[in-house]
């Protein structure tokens, strides 16, 4: 599975893996949403474009989510389509939703922000890219 939950006594943990670390903080931003909602329920929309740095991949990813909720929060959207490129500790993406609906999409809960709470950005053995966080709910 490309993403995943895992267990945190109070919040929610996030895990994203892929063939690259991008695919990785995709899946990782696809975690998220389902935190909140069934991603599959969200239409690509509305696109906002993003551009990120950060000092190391444990950074960008904590900005890169933190982002993610920030946009949601500030334009009532949410998130279901990932598009990005991370070339050194630059991330440019382009994030795609829709106005949020609650008799479709049924929100569960509202993420707060991702938290340096379990951060971890790594190459695994096998080659593949996790990135993973808790965020607060």
């Amino acid at each position: 599975m490309p993403w995943e939950h895992f267990y945190h006594t109070a919040d929610v943990g996030v895990r994203g893996t892929g063939s690259s670390l991008a695919e990785a903080f995709a899946e990782a931003a696809v975690a998220l949403i389902a935190v909140i909602t069934d991603p599959a329920c969200v239409e690509a929309k509305t696109a906002i474009e993003l551009t990120l740095t950060a000092e190391d991949p444990e950074l960008l990813l904590y900005e890169w989510l933190n982002a993610l909720i920030f946009e949601m929060a500030v334009r009532k959207l949410l998130l279901g389509s990932f598009q990005l490129t991370i070339e050194g500790n630059r991330l440019t993406a382009r994030v795609a939703g829709e106005p949020v609906d609650p008799a479709r999409h049924h929100p569960r809960v509202e993420v707060k922000g991702a938290t340096l709470t379990a951060l971890q950005v790594r190459r695994r053995k096998n080659g593949t890219w996790l990135a993973q966080c808790v965020v607060d709910v």
